[in-house]
């Protein structure tokens, strides 16, 4: 009875394994999840492309190298805004300290008071008390 059993179990593995293997015993090999939209190469990023990306998932986590080529492309154009901004500030303070005589302000200020000027000056309405 002993030896019946186990061949009935064994039977039973077996044909759940074929079951669940199907085509002769070996795995379908699964698609890769791979970034379907990449990032526009040929124009700068927009705010819509950023929401648009979709990172694919593995198995612990995002596929490291989808995700670096998304922050690489970031951090690229991240940087060259910034140098870019860098250089439209410094060509503005050279066309302020050109376009200004003696090096004045754009912002227009009252001029100081003389050096005796009293702290409070005294009106009309004062000399009666």
């Amino acid at each position: 009875m002993f030896w019946f059993m186990l061949i009935a179990l064994v039977v039973v593995v077996a044909a759940v394994a074929m079951a669940v293997l199907g085509d002769g015993g070996a795995l379908k090999d699964s698609d890769p999840d791979r970034l379907e939209d990449r990032l526009p190469p040929d124009r700068p990023l927009l705010r819509s492309d950023i929401d648009a990306v979709r990172l694919p998932v593995a198995v612990r986590g995002y596929r490291m190298l989808d995700v670096d080529e998304v922050l690489d492309r970031l951090g690229a154009e991240l940087a060259e805004r910034d140098a870019r901004i860098a250089e439209l500030e410094t060509s503005l303070a050279g066309v302020q300290a050109i376009g200004q005589p003696h090096g004045a302000t754009l912002l227009k200020e009252d001029p100081a008071p003389p050096a005796n000027a009293p702290l409070y000056p005294h009106t009309d309405d004062d000399a009666g008390e």
